[in-house]
């Protein structure tokens, strides 16, 4: 045993256990979101854009952003988001303007393009939804329970960094 680690009881133990399987569980979950994605994708013969790109794109929806605000959403990473966000513009699915109070701020908004490929997403999500109900999967309340820990997780992590280091 290293002298750097607190000796745990039972309780502390298994809390732990069950705090590294929750963290195994969202990254599991986020690679299965985006695959989830490009298996609609491919069906649909979107091949031009990734599932990262789609799901900026939903997460943009009908506002008019810049990189930052998606970044400080918690949405992407910064490097990431603006490769993906040049992507997008580049393919067509996003048009970008110069902020005419800040010219070194570009806001980028969805064209029709970008639209019809976000509208695609959100019937994707409707229909899983509607599946996770039917077949008794969870309820709106289990999915109320897990939105309410998982923001807690959120907010405690975001305190982590903010405040810790």
């Amino acid at each position: 045993m290293s002298l750097h680690q607190p000796v745990l009881d039972g309780a502390q133990k298994a809390f732990l256990s069950c705090y590294l399987d929750n963290l195994s569980l969202v990254e599991r979950l986020h690679r299965l979101l985006l695959d989830v994605i490009k298996d609609e994708f491919e069906r649909l013969r979107v091949l031009e854009v990734n599932p990262v790109q789609a799901l900026l794109l939903f997460n943009v929806g009908d506002n008019e952003v810049t990189a930052g605000e998606l970044k400080s959403r918690g949405y992407y990473q910064g490097s990431n988001v603006s490769y993906n966000l040049r992507k997008l513009v580049d393919l067509g699915y996003m048009h970008h303007q110069r902020s005419e109070i800040d010219r070194r701020s570009v806001r980028v908004k969805l064209t029709e393009k970008g639209r019809v490929l976000r509208d695609q997403v959100s019937g994707l999500f409707r229909r899983h939804a509607e599946g996770l109900e039917k077949r008794g999967v969870i309820d709106v309340n289990g999915m109320d329970e897990i939105n309410i820990s998982l923001r807690r997780m959120e907010r405690f992590w975001t305190e982590q960094i903010r405040y810790i280091y």
